[in-house]
């Protein structure tokens, strides 16, 4: 099925990513609602770009997504400007690293809330309208920790298994009505807020950056390279089309053999 004329929303895609899967499916045609925090003008830049050079229409929801009311308020706004909302890609994520009986209950709420509650939230208010039309895709961004678990991650960790287990249900119950949903599971992608962790990282462990690189962030990865935004942009437009339908409740892991051993 062609994706031209289709309409998205992406969660967490004002940079990283979520706009480079926004970036992905507007190349295909689909008309996007882009969400997140940042600066105004820098966020008017990029939907600015994603219409001038996709011929595409892109909206942008501040819609904060801790809070259910907020996400309904954007899946209606969508509905209004593009009639349908087809694609539902929630990506949006936090992170906290700290040792689990340190690890501060707000912070543990506040990443179950985004990380995963959130996604439950959206799917259930994008779902009636992808059921009338018979048709609908909805890709969770997990991670390779859906499927493992590192120290100090408790939150995330939870959060993500959650995603992926949430996947696979909304799988089950959504299949008869023409509805898939995955999961993608990347390991380190090369975005700029990692990119930002590496100084830090390498002036802690007393190496160069690029050990940091490759014994720190890749080390379990056996593909030494950082997973590309253009990767999981490449994944999900391919869940969205055709070619994918009989594909569902999956954990499609990118992760550079990360998870294979």
């Amino acid at each position: 099925m062609v994706l031209k004329s289709k309409s998205a929303i992406i969660t967490g895609s004002t940079s990283g990513i979520g706009l480079g899967i926004a970036h992905a499916l507007a190349k295909e045609g689909v008309n996007v609602v882009i969400n997140g925090f940042g600066q105004r003008d820098e966020i008017e830049d990029e939907r600015l770009e994603l219409e001038k050079t996709y011929q595409v229409k892109a909206i942008y929801s501040q819609a904060d997504i801790s809070k259910p009311q907020e996400i309904r308020e954007m899946v209606k706004t969508a509905e209004k400007a593009f009639d349908v909302v087809d694609i539902l890609v929630n990506n949006a994520g936090i992170q906290h690293v700290q040792p689990i009986d340190e690890f501060p209950d707000e912070k543990w709420d506040a990443i179950m809330a985004i990380n995963l509650s959130s996604n439950f939230h959206a799917i259930k208010a994008c779902v009636p309208g992808m059921k009338k039309r018979k048709w609908g895709r909805i890709i969770n961004v997990s991670s390779v920790h859906g499927v493992i678990a590192s120290p100090y991650k408790a939150a995330y960790v939870s959060a993500k298994h959650g995603v992926v287990g949430l996947t696979k249900v909304a799988a089950l119950d959504l299949a008869p009505f023409g509805i898939t949903a995955n999961a993608i599971c990347p390991g380190y992608v090369d975005t700029p807020l990692v990119r930002k962790q590496i100084p830090a990282q390498a002036k802690e462990y007393k190496i160069s950056e690029s050990e940091v690189i490759e014994k720190v962030l890749l080390k379990d990865q056996f593909i030494k390279e950082f997973v590309n935004v253009q990767d999981l942009g490449a994944m999900t437009v391919f869940l969205c089309s055709d070619a994918a339908r009989m594909l569902t409740g999956q954990a499609l892991c990118i992760d550079g053999g990360w998870t294979a051993h």
